[in-house]
Order: C-alpha cells, then sequence, then structure tokens
C-alpha cells in the first residue's frame, strides 16, 4: 500500500510533520519520500507545482489521488487505512466533535506564529514597525492563553480528545515549532506539559524535523510571548 504513496517535504515544516506523523502511526512505512528545501527554493520546483499548484509543501500522492493540503491528507490517510495502525478519529461523537474543532483551530494557532516569525524572517531589522510587533505579539500571546484555558480541561496523561488522534497530530507540530523558536514553557506550563507528553512517542520521534537536531542553539524569536 505505502508504495503507491509519494511525498515531496520540507524539514521543519509542521504541516509536512503533521502527514509524516500519520503515516507512521497508520504503519505505512516504506513510502516513497523526497526532501526539499526551502532555502533553495526547490518547493516552486515544476515537480512540486505538477502535484500542488500552490508551489507549497507537504505535496503528496496515493497512486492517482492528490492531497495536498496537509490536514486534508490526514484526514485520507486515516478514512482509506483505518484498519491499519492507530486508530485516529475516536467512535465518541463528543470526541469527534472535540477533535475536529481542535484540528481547524490549530490553523489560527499556525498563522498566528507564523506571523510573528515570518515578520522577523523577512522583514530587515530597519523597516519592521513597532506597531506591527506588538500587535503580532499580542495576538499570539491571546492565542496561546486560550489554548493554555484548553489543556486545564485535558486529564493528566490524555490528549486533546481523549485518546491519541487526529488532533493531536495536527496540532502538536506547531507547538513543537513555537518551542524551537523560544515559546518559555514557564509561561505556559499546560502546553509544556502537553509538549513534554507527546514528545517521545515513537511516531514523533521516528519523524522530527533533521533541520531541528541540527541547530546548536534555539532562536529565540518568540522569547517573552
Amino acid at each position: 500500500m505505502a508504495k503507491s504513496m509519494y511525498l515531496l517535504w520540507g524539514s521543519g515544516s509542521p504541516p509536512c510533520w503533521r502527514v509524516m506523523i500519520t503515516l507512521e502511526e497508520k504503519k505505512l512505512q516504506g513510502y516513497k519520500h523526497k526532501l526539499l528545501s526551502f532555502e533553495k527554493g526547490e518547493h516552486k520546483s515544476q515537480e512540486v507545482m505538477d502535484i500542488n499548484p500552490r508551489g507549497q509543501l507537504p505535496a503528496f500522492k496515493d497512486g492517482d489521488n492528490i492531497i495536498h493540503e496537509s490536514i486534508g491528507a490526514c484526514l485520507y490517510l486515516e478514512n482509506q487505512y483505518k484498519s491499519q495502525g492507530t486508530k485516529l478519529i475516536p467512535d465518541s461523537p463528543a470526541e469527534q466533535a472535540l477533535m475536529y474543532q481542535r484540528m481547524m483551530e490549530s490553523n489560527t494557532l499556525s498563522e498566528k506564529i507564523g506571523t510573528v516569525l515570518y515578520y522577523h524572517m523577512l522583514v530587515p531589522e530597519g523597516e519592521r514597525h513597532d506597531s506591527a510587533v506588538k500587535r503580532n505579539r499580542e495576538n499570539l500571546t491571546a492565542e496561546l492563553q486560550l489554548w493554555e484555558k484548553y489543556l486545564e480541561n485535558v486529564a493528566a496523561g490524555s490528549y486533546l480528545a481523549g485518546a491519541f488522534s487526529l488532533a493531536d497530530v495536527v496540532v502538536y507540530p506547531s507547538l513543537a515549532y513555537a518551542f524551537q523558536y523560544g515559546l518559555s514553557a514557564e509561561r505556559y506550563p499546560k502546553i509544556a506539559k502537553y509538549y513534554n507528553l507527546l514528545k517521545d512517542r515513537p511516531s514523533i520521534k521516528a519523524t522530527c524535523p533533521q533541520k531541528w537536531f541540527q541547530q546548536e542553539q534555539r532562536a529565540e524569536m518568540l522569547k517573552g510571548i
């Protein structure tokens, strides 16, 4: 089954990591994949554009089926390979509702993390506006405080919607990304506890972005958020 799959991905990309965690959880190892460089602009190559005309990663195929949005790819894999590996969508309607809610809210979380980081990465220091920096950081702070409250209601040792599910697959990479860039575990203890609960899960360890292991020092772009 996995031999029919092809994944184009970039190291350090939370959306790519989501798909790789799902493949690992569904015991779909052995798929074809190719690591591309964002720095070299390889995500805009014709090979990627043929699968994903947005020129973004991941770009994923299963036979003739193309699913290049990461959440869509995760849902596709769980629905097509339900009987294999970890069950990632709970049976309980209440847990399903919570899972889907957290999955979709992850888009806002990712967007607000990215807005702060990419403003620093892409806008030269002399051209940054203090008002924009302040607004972006305040928006992210409010979002993280919301997730901190969400996690207050998560029982010890459990996950976002009860058992480990697609909610965790989708949300965890964005939170791990934030910690990689200096998010304070002391300021967000519930988020940090959740991060530590998951970081040694086999599927997550097996797919953790190589780039993050290679960095000698964590960036501090989210310090003080």
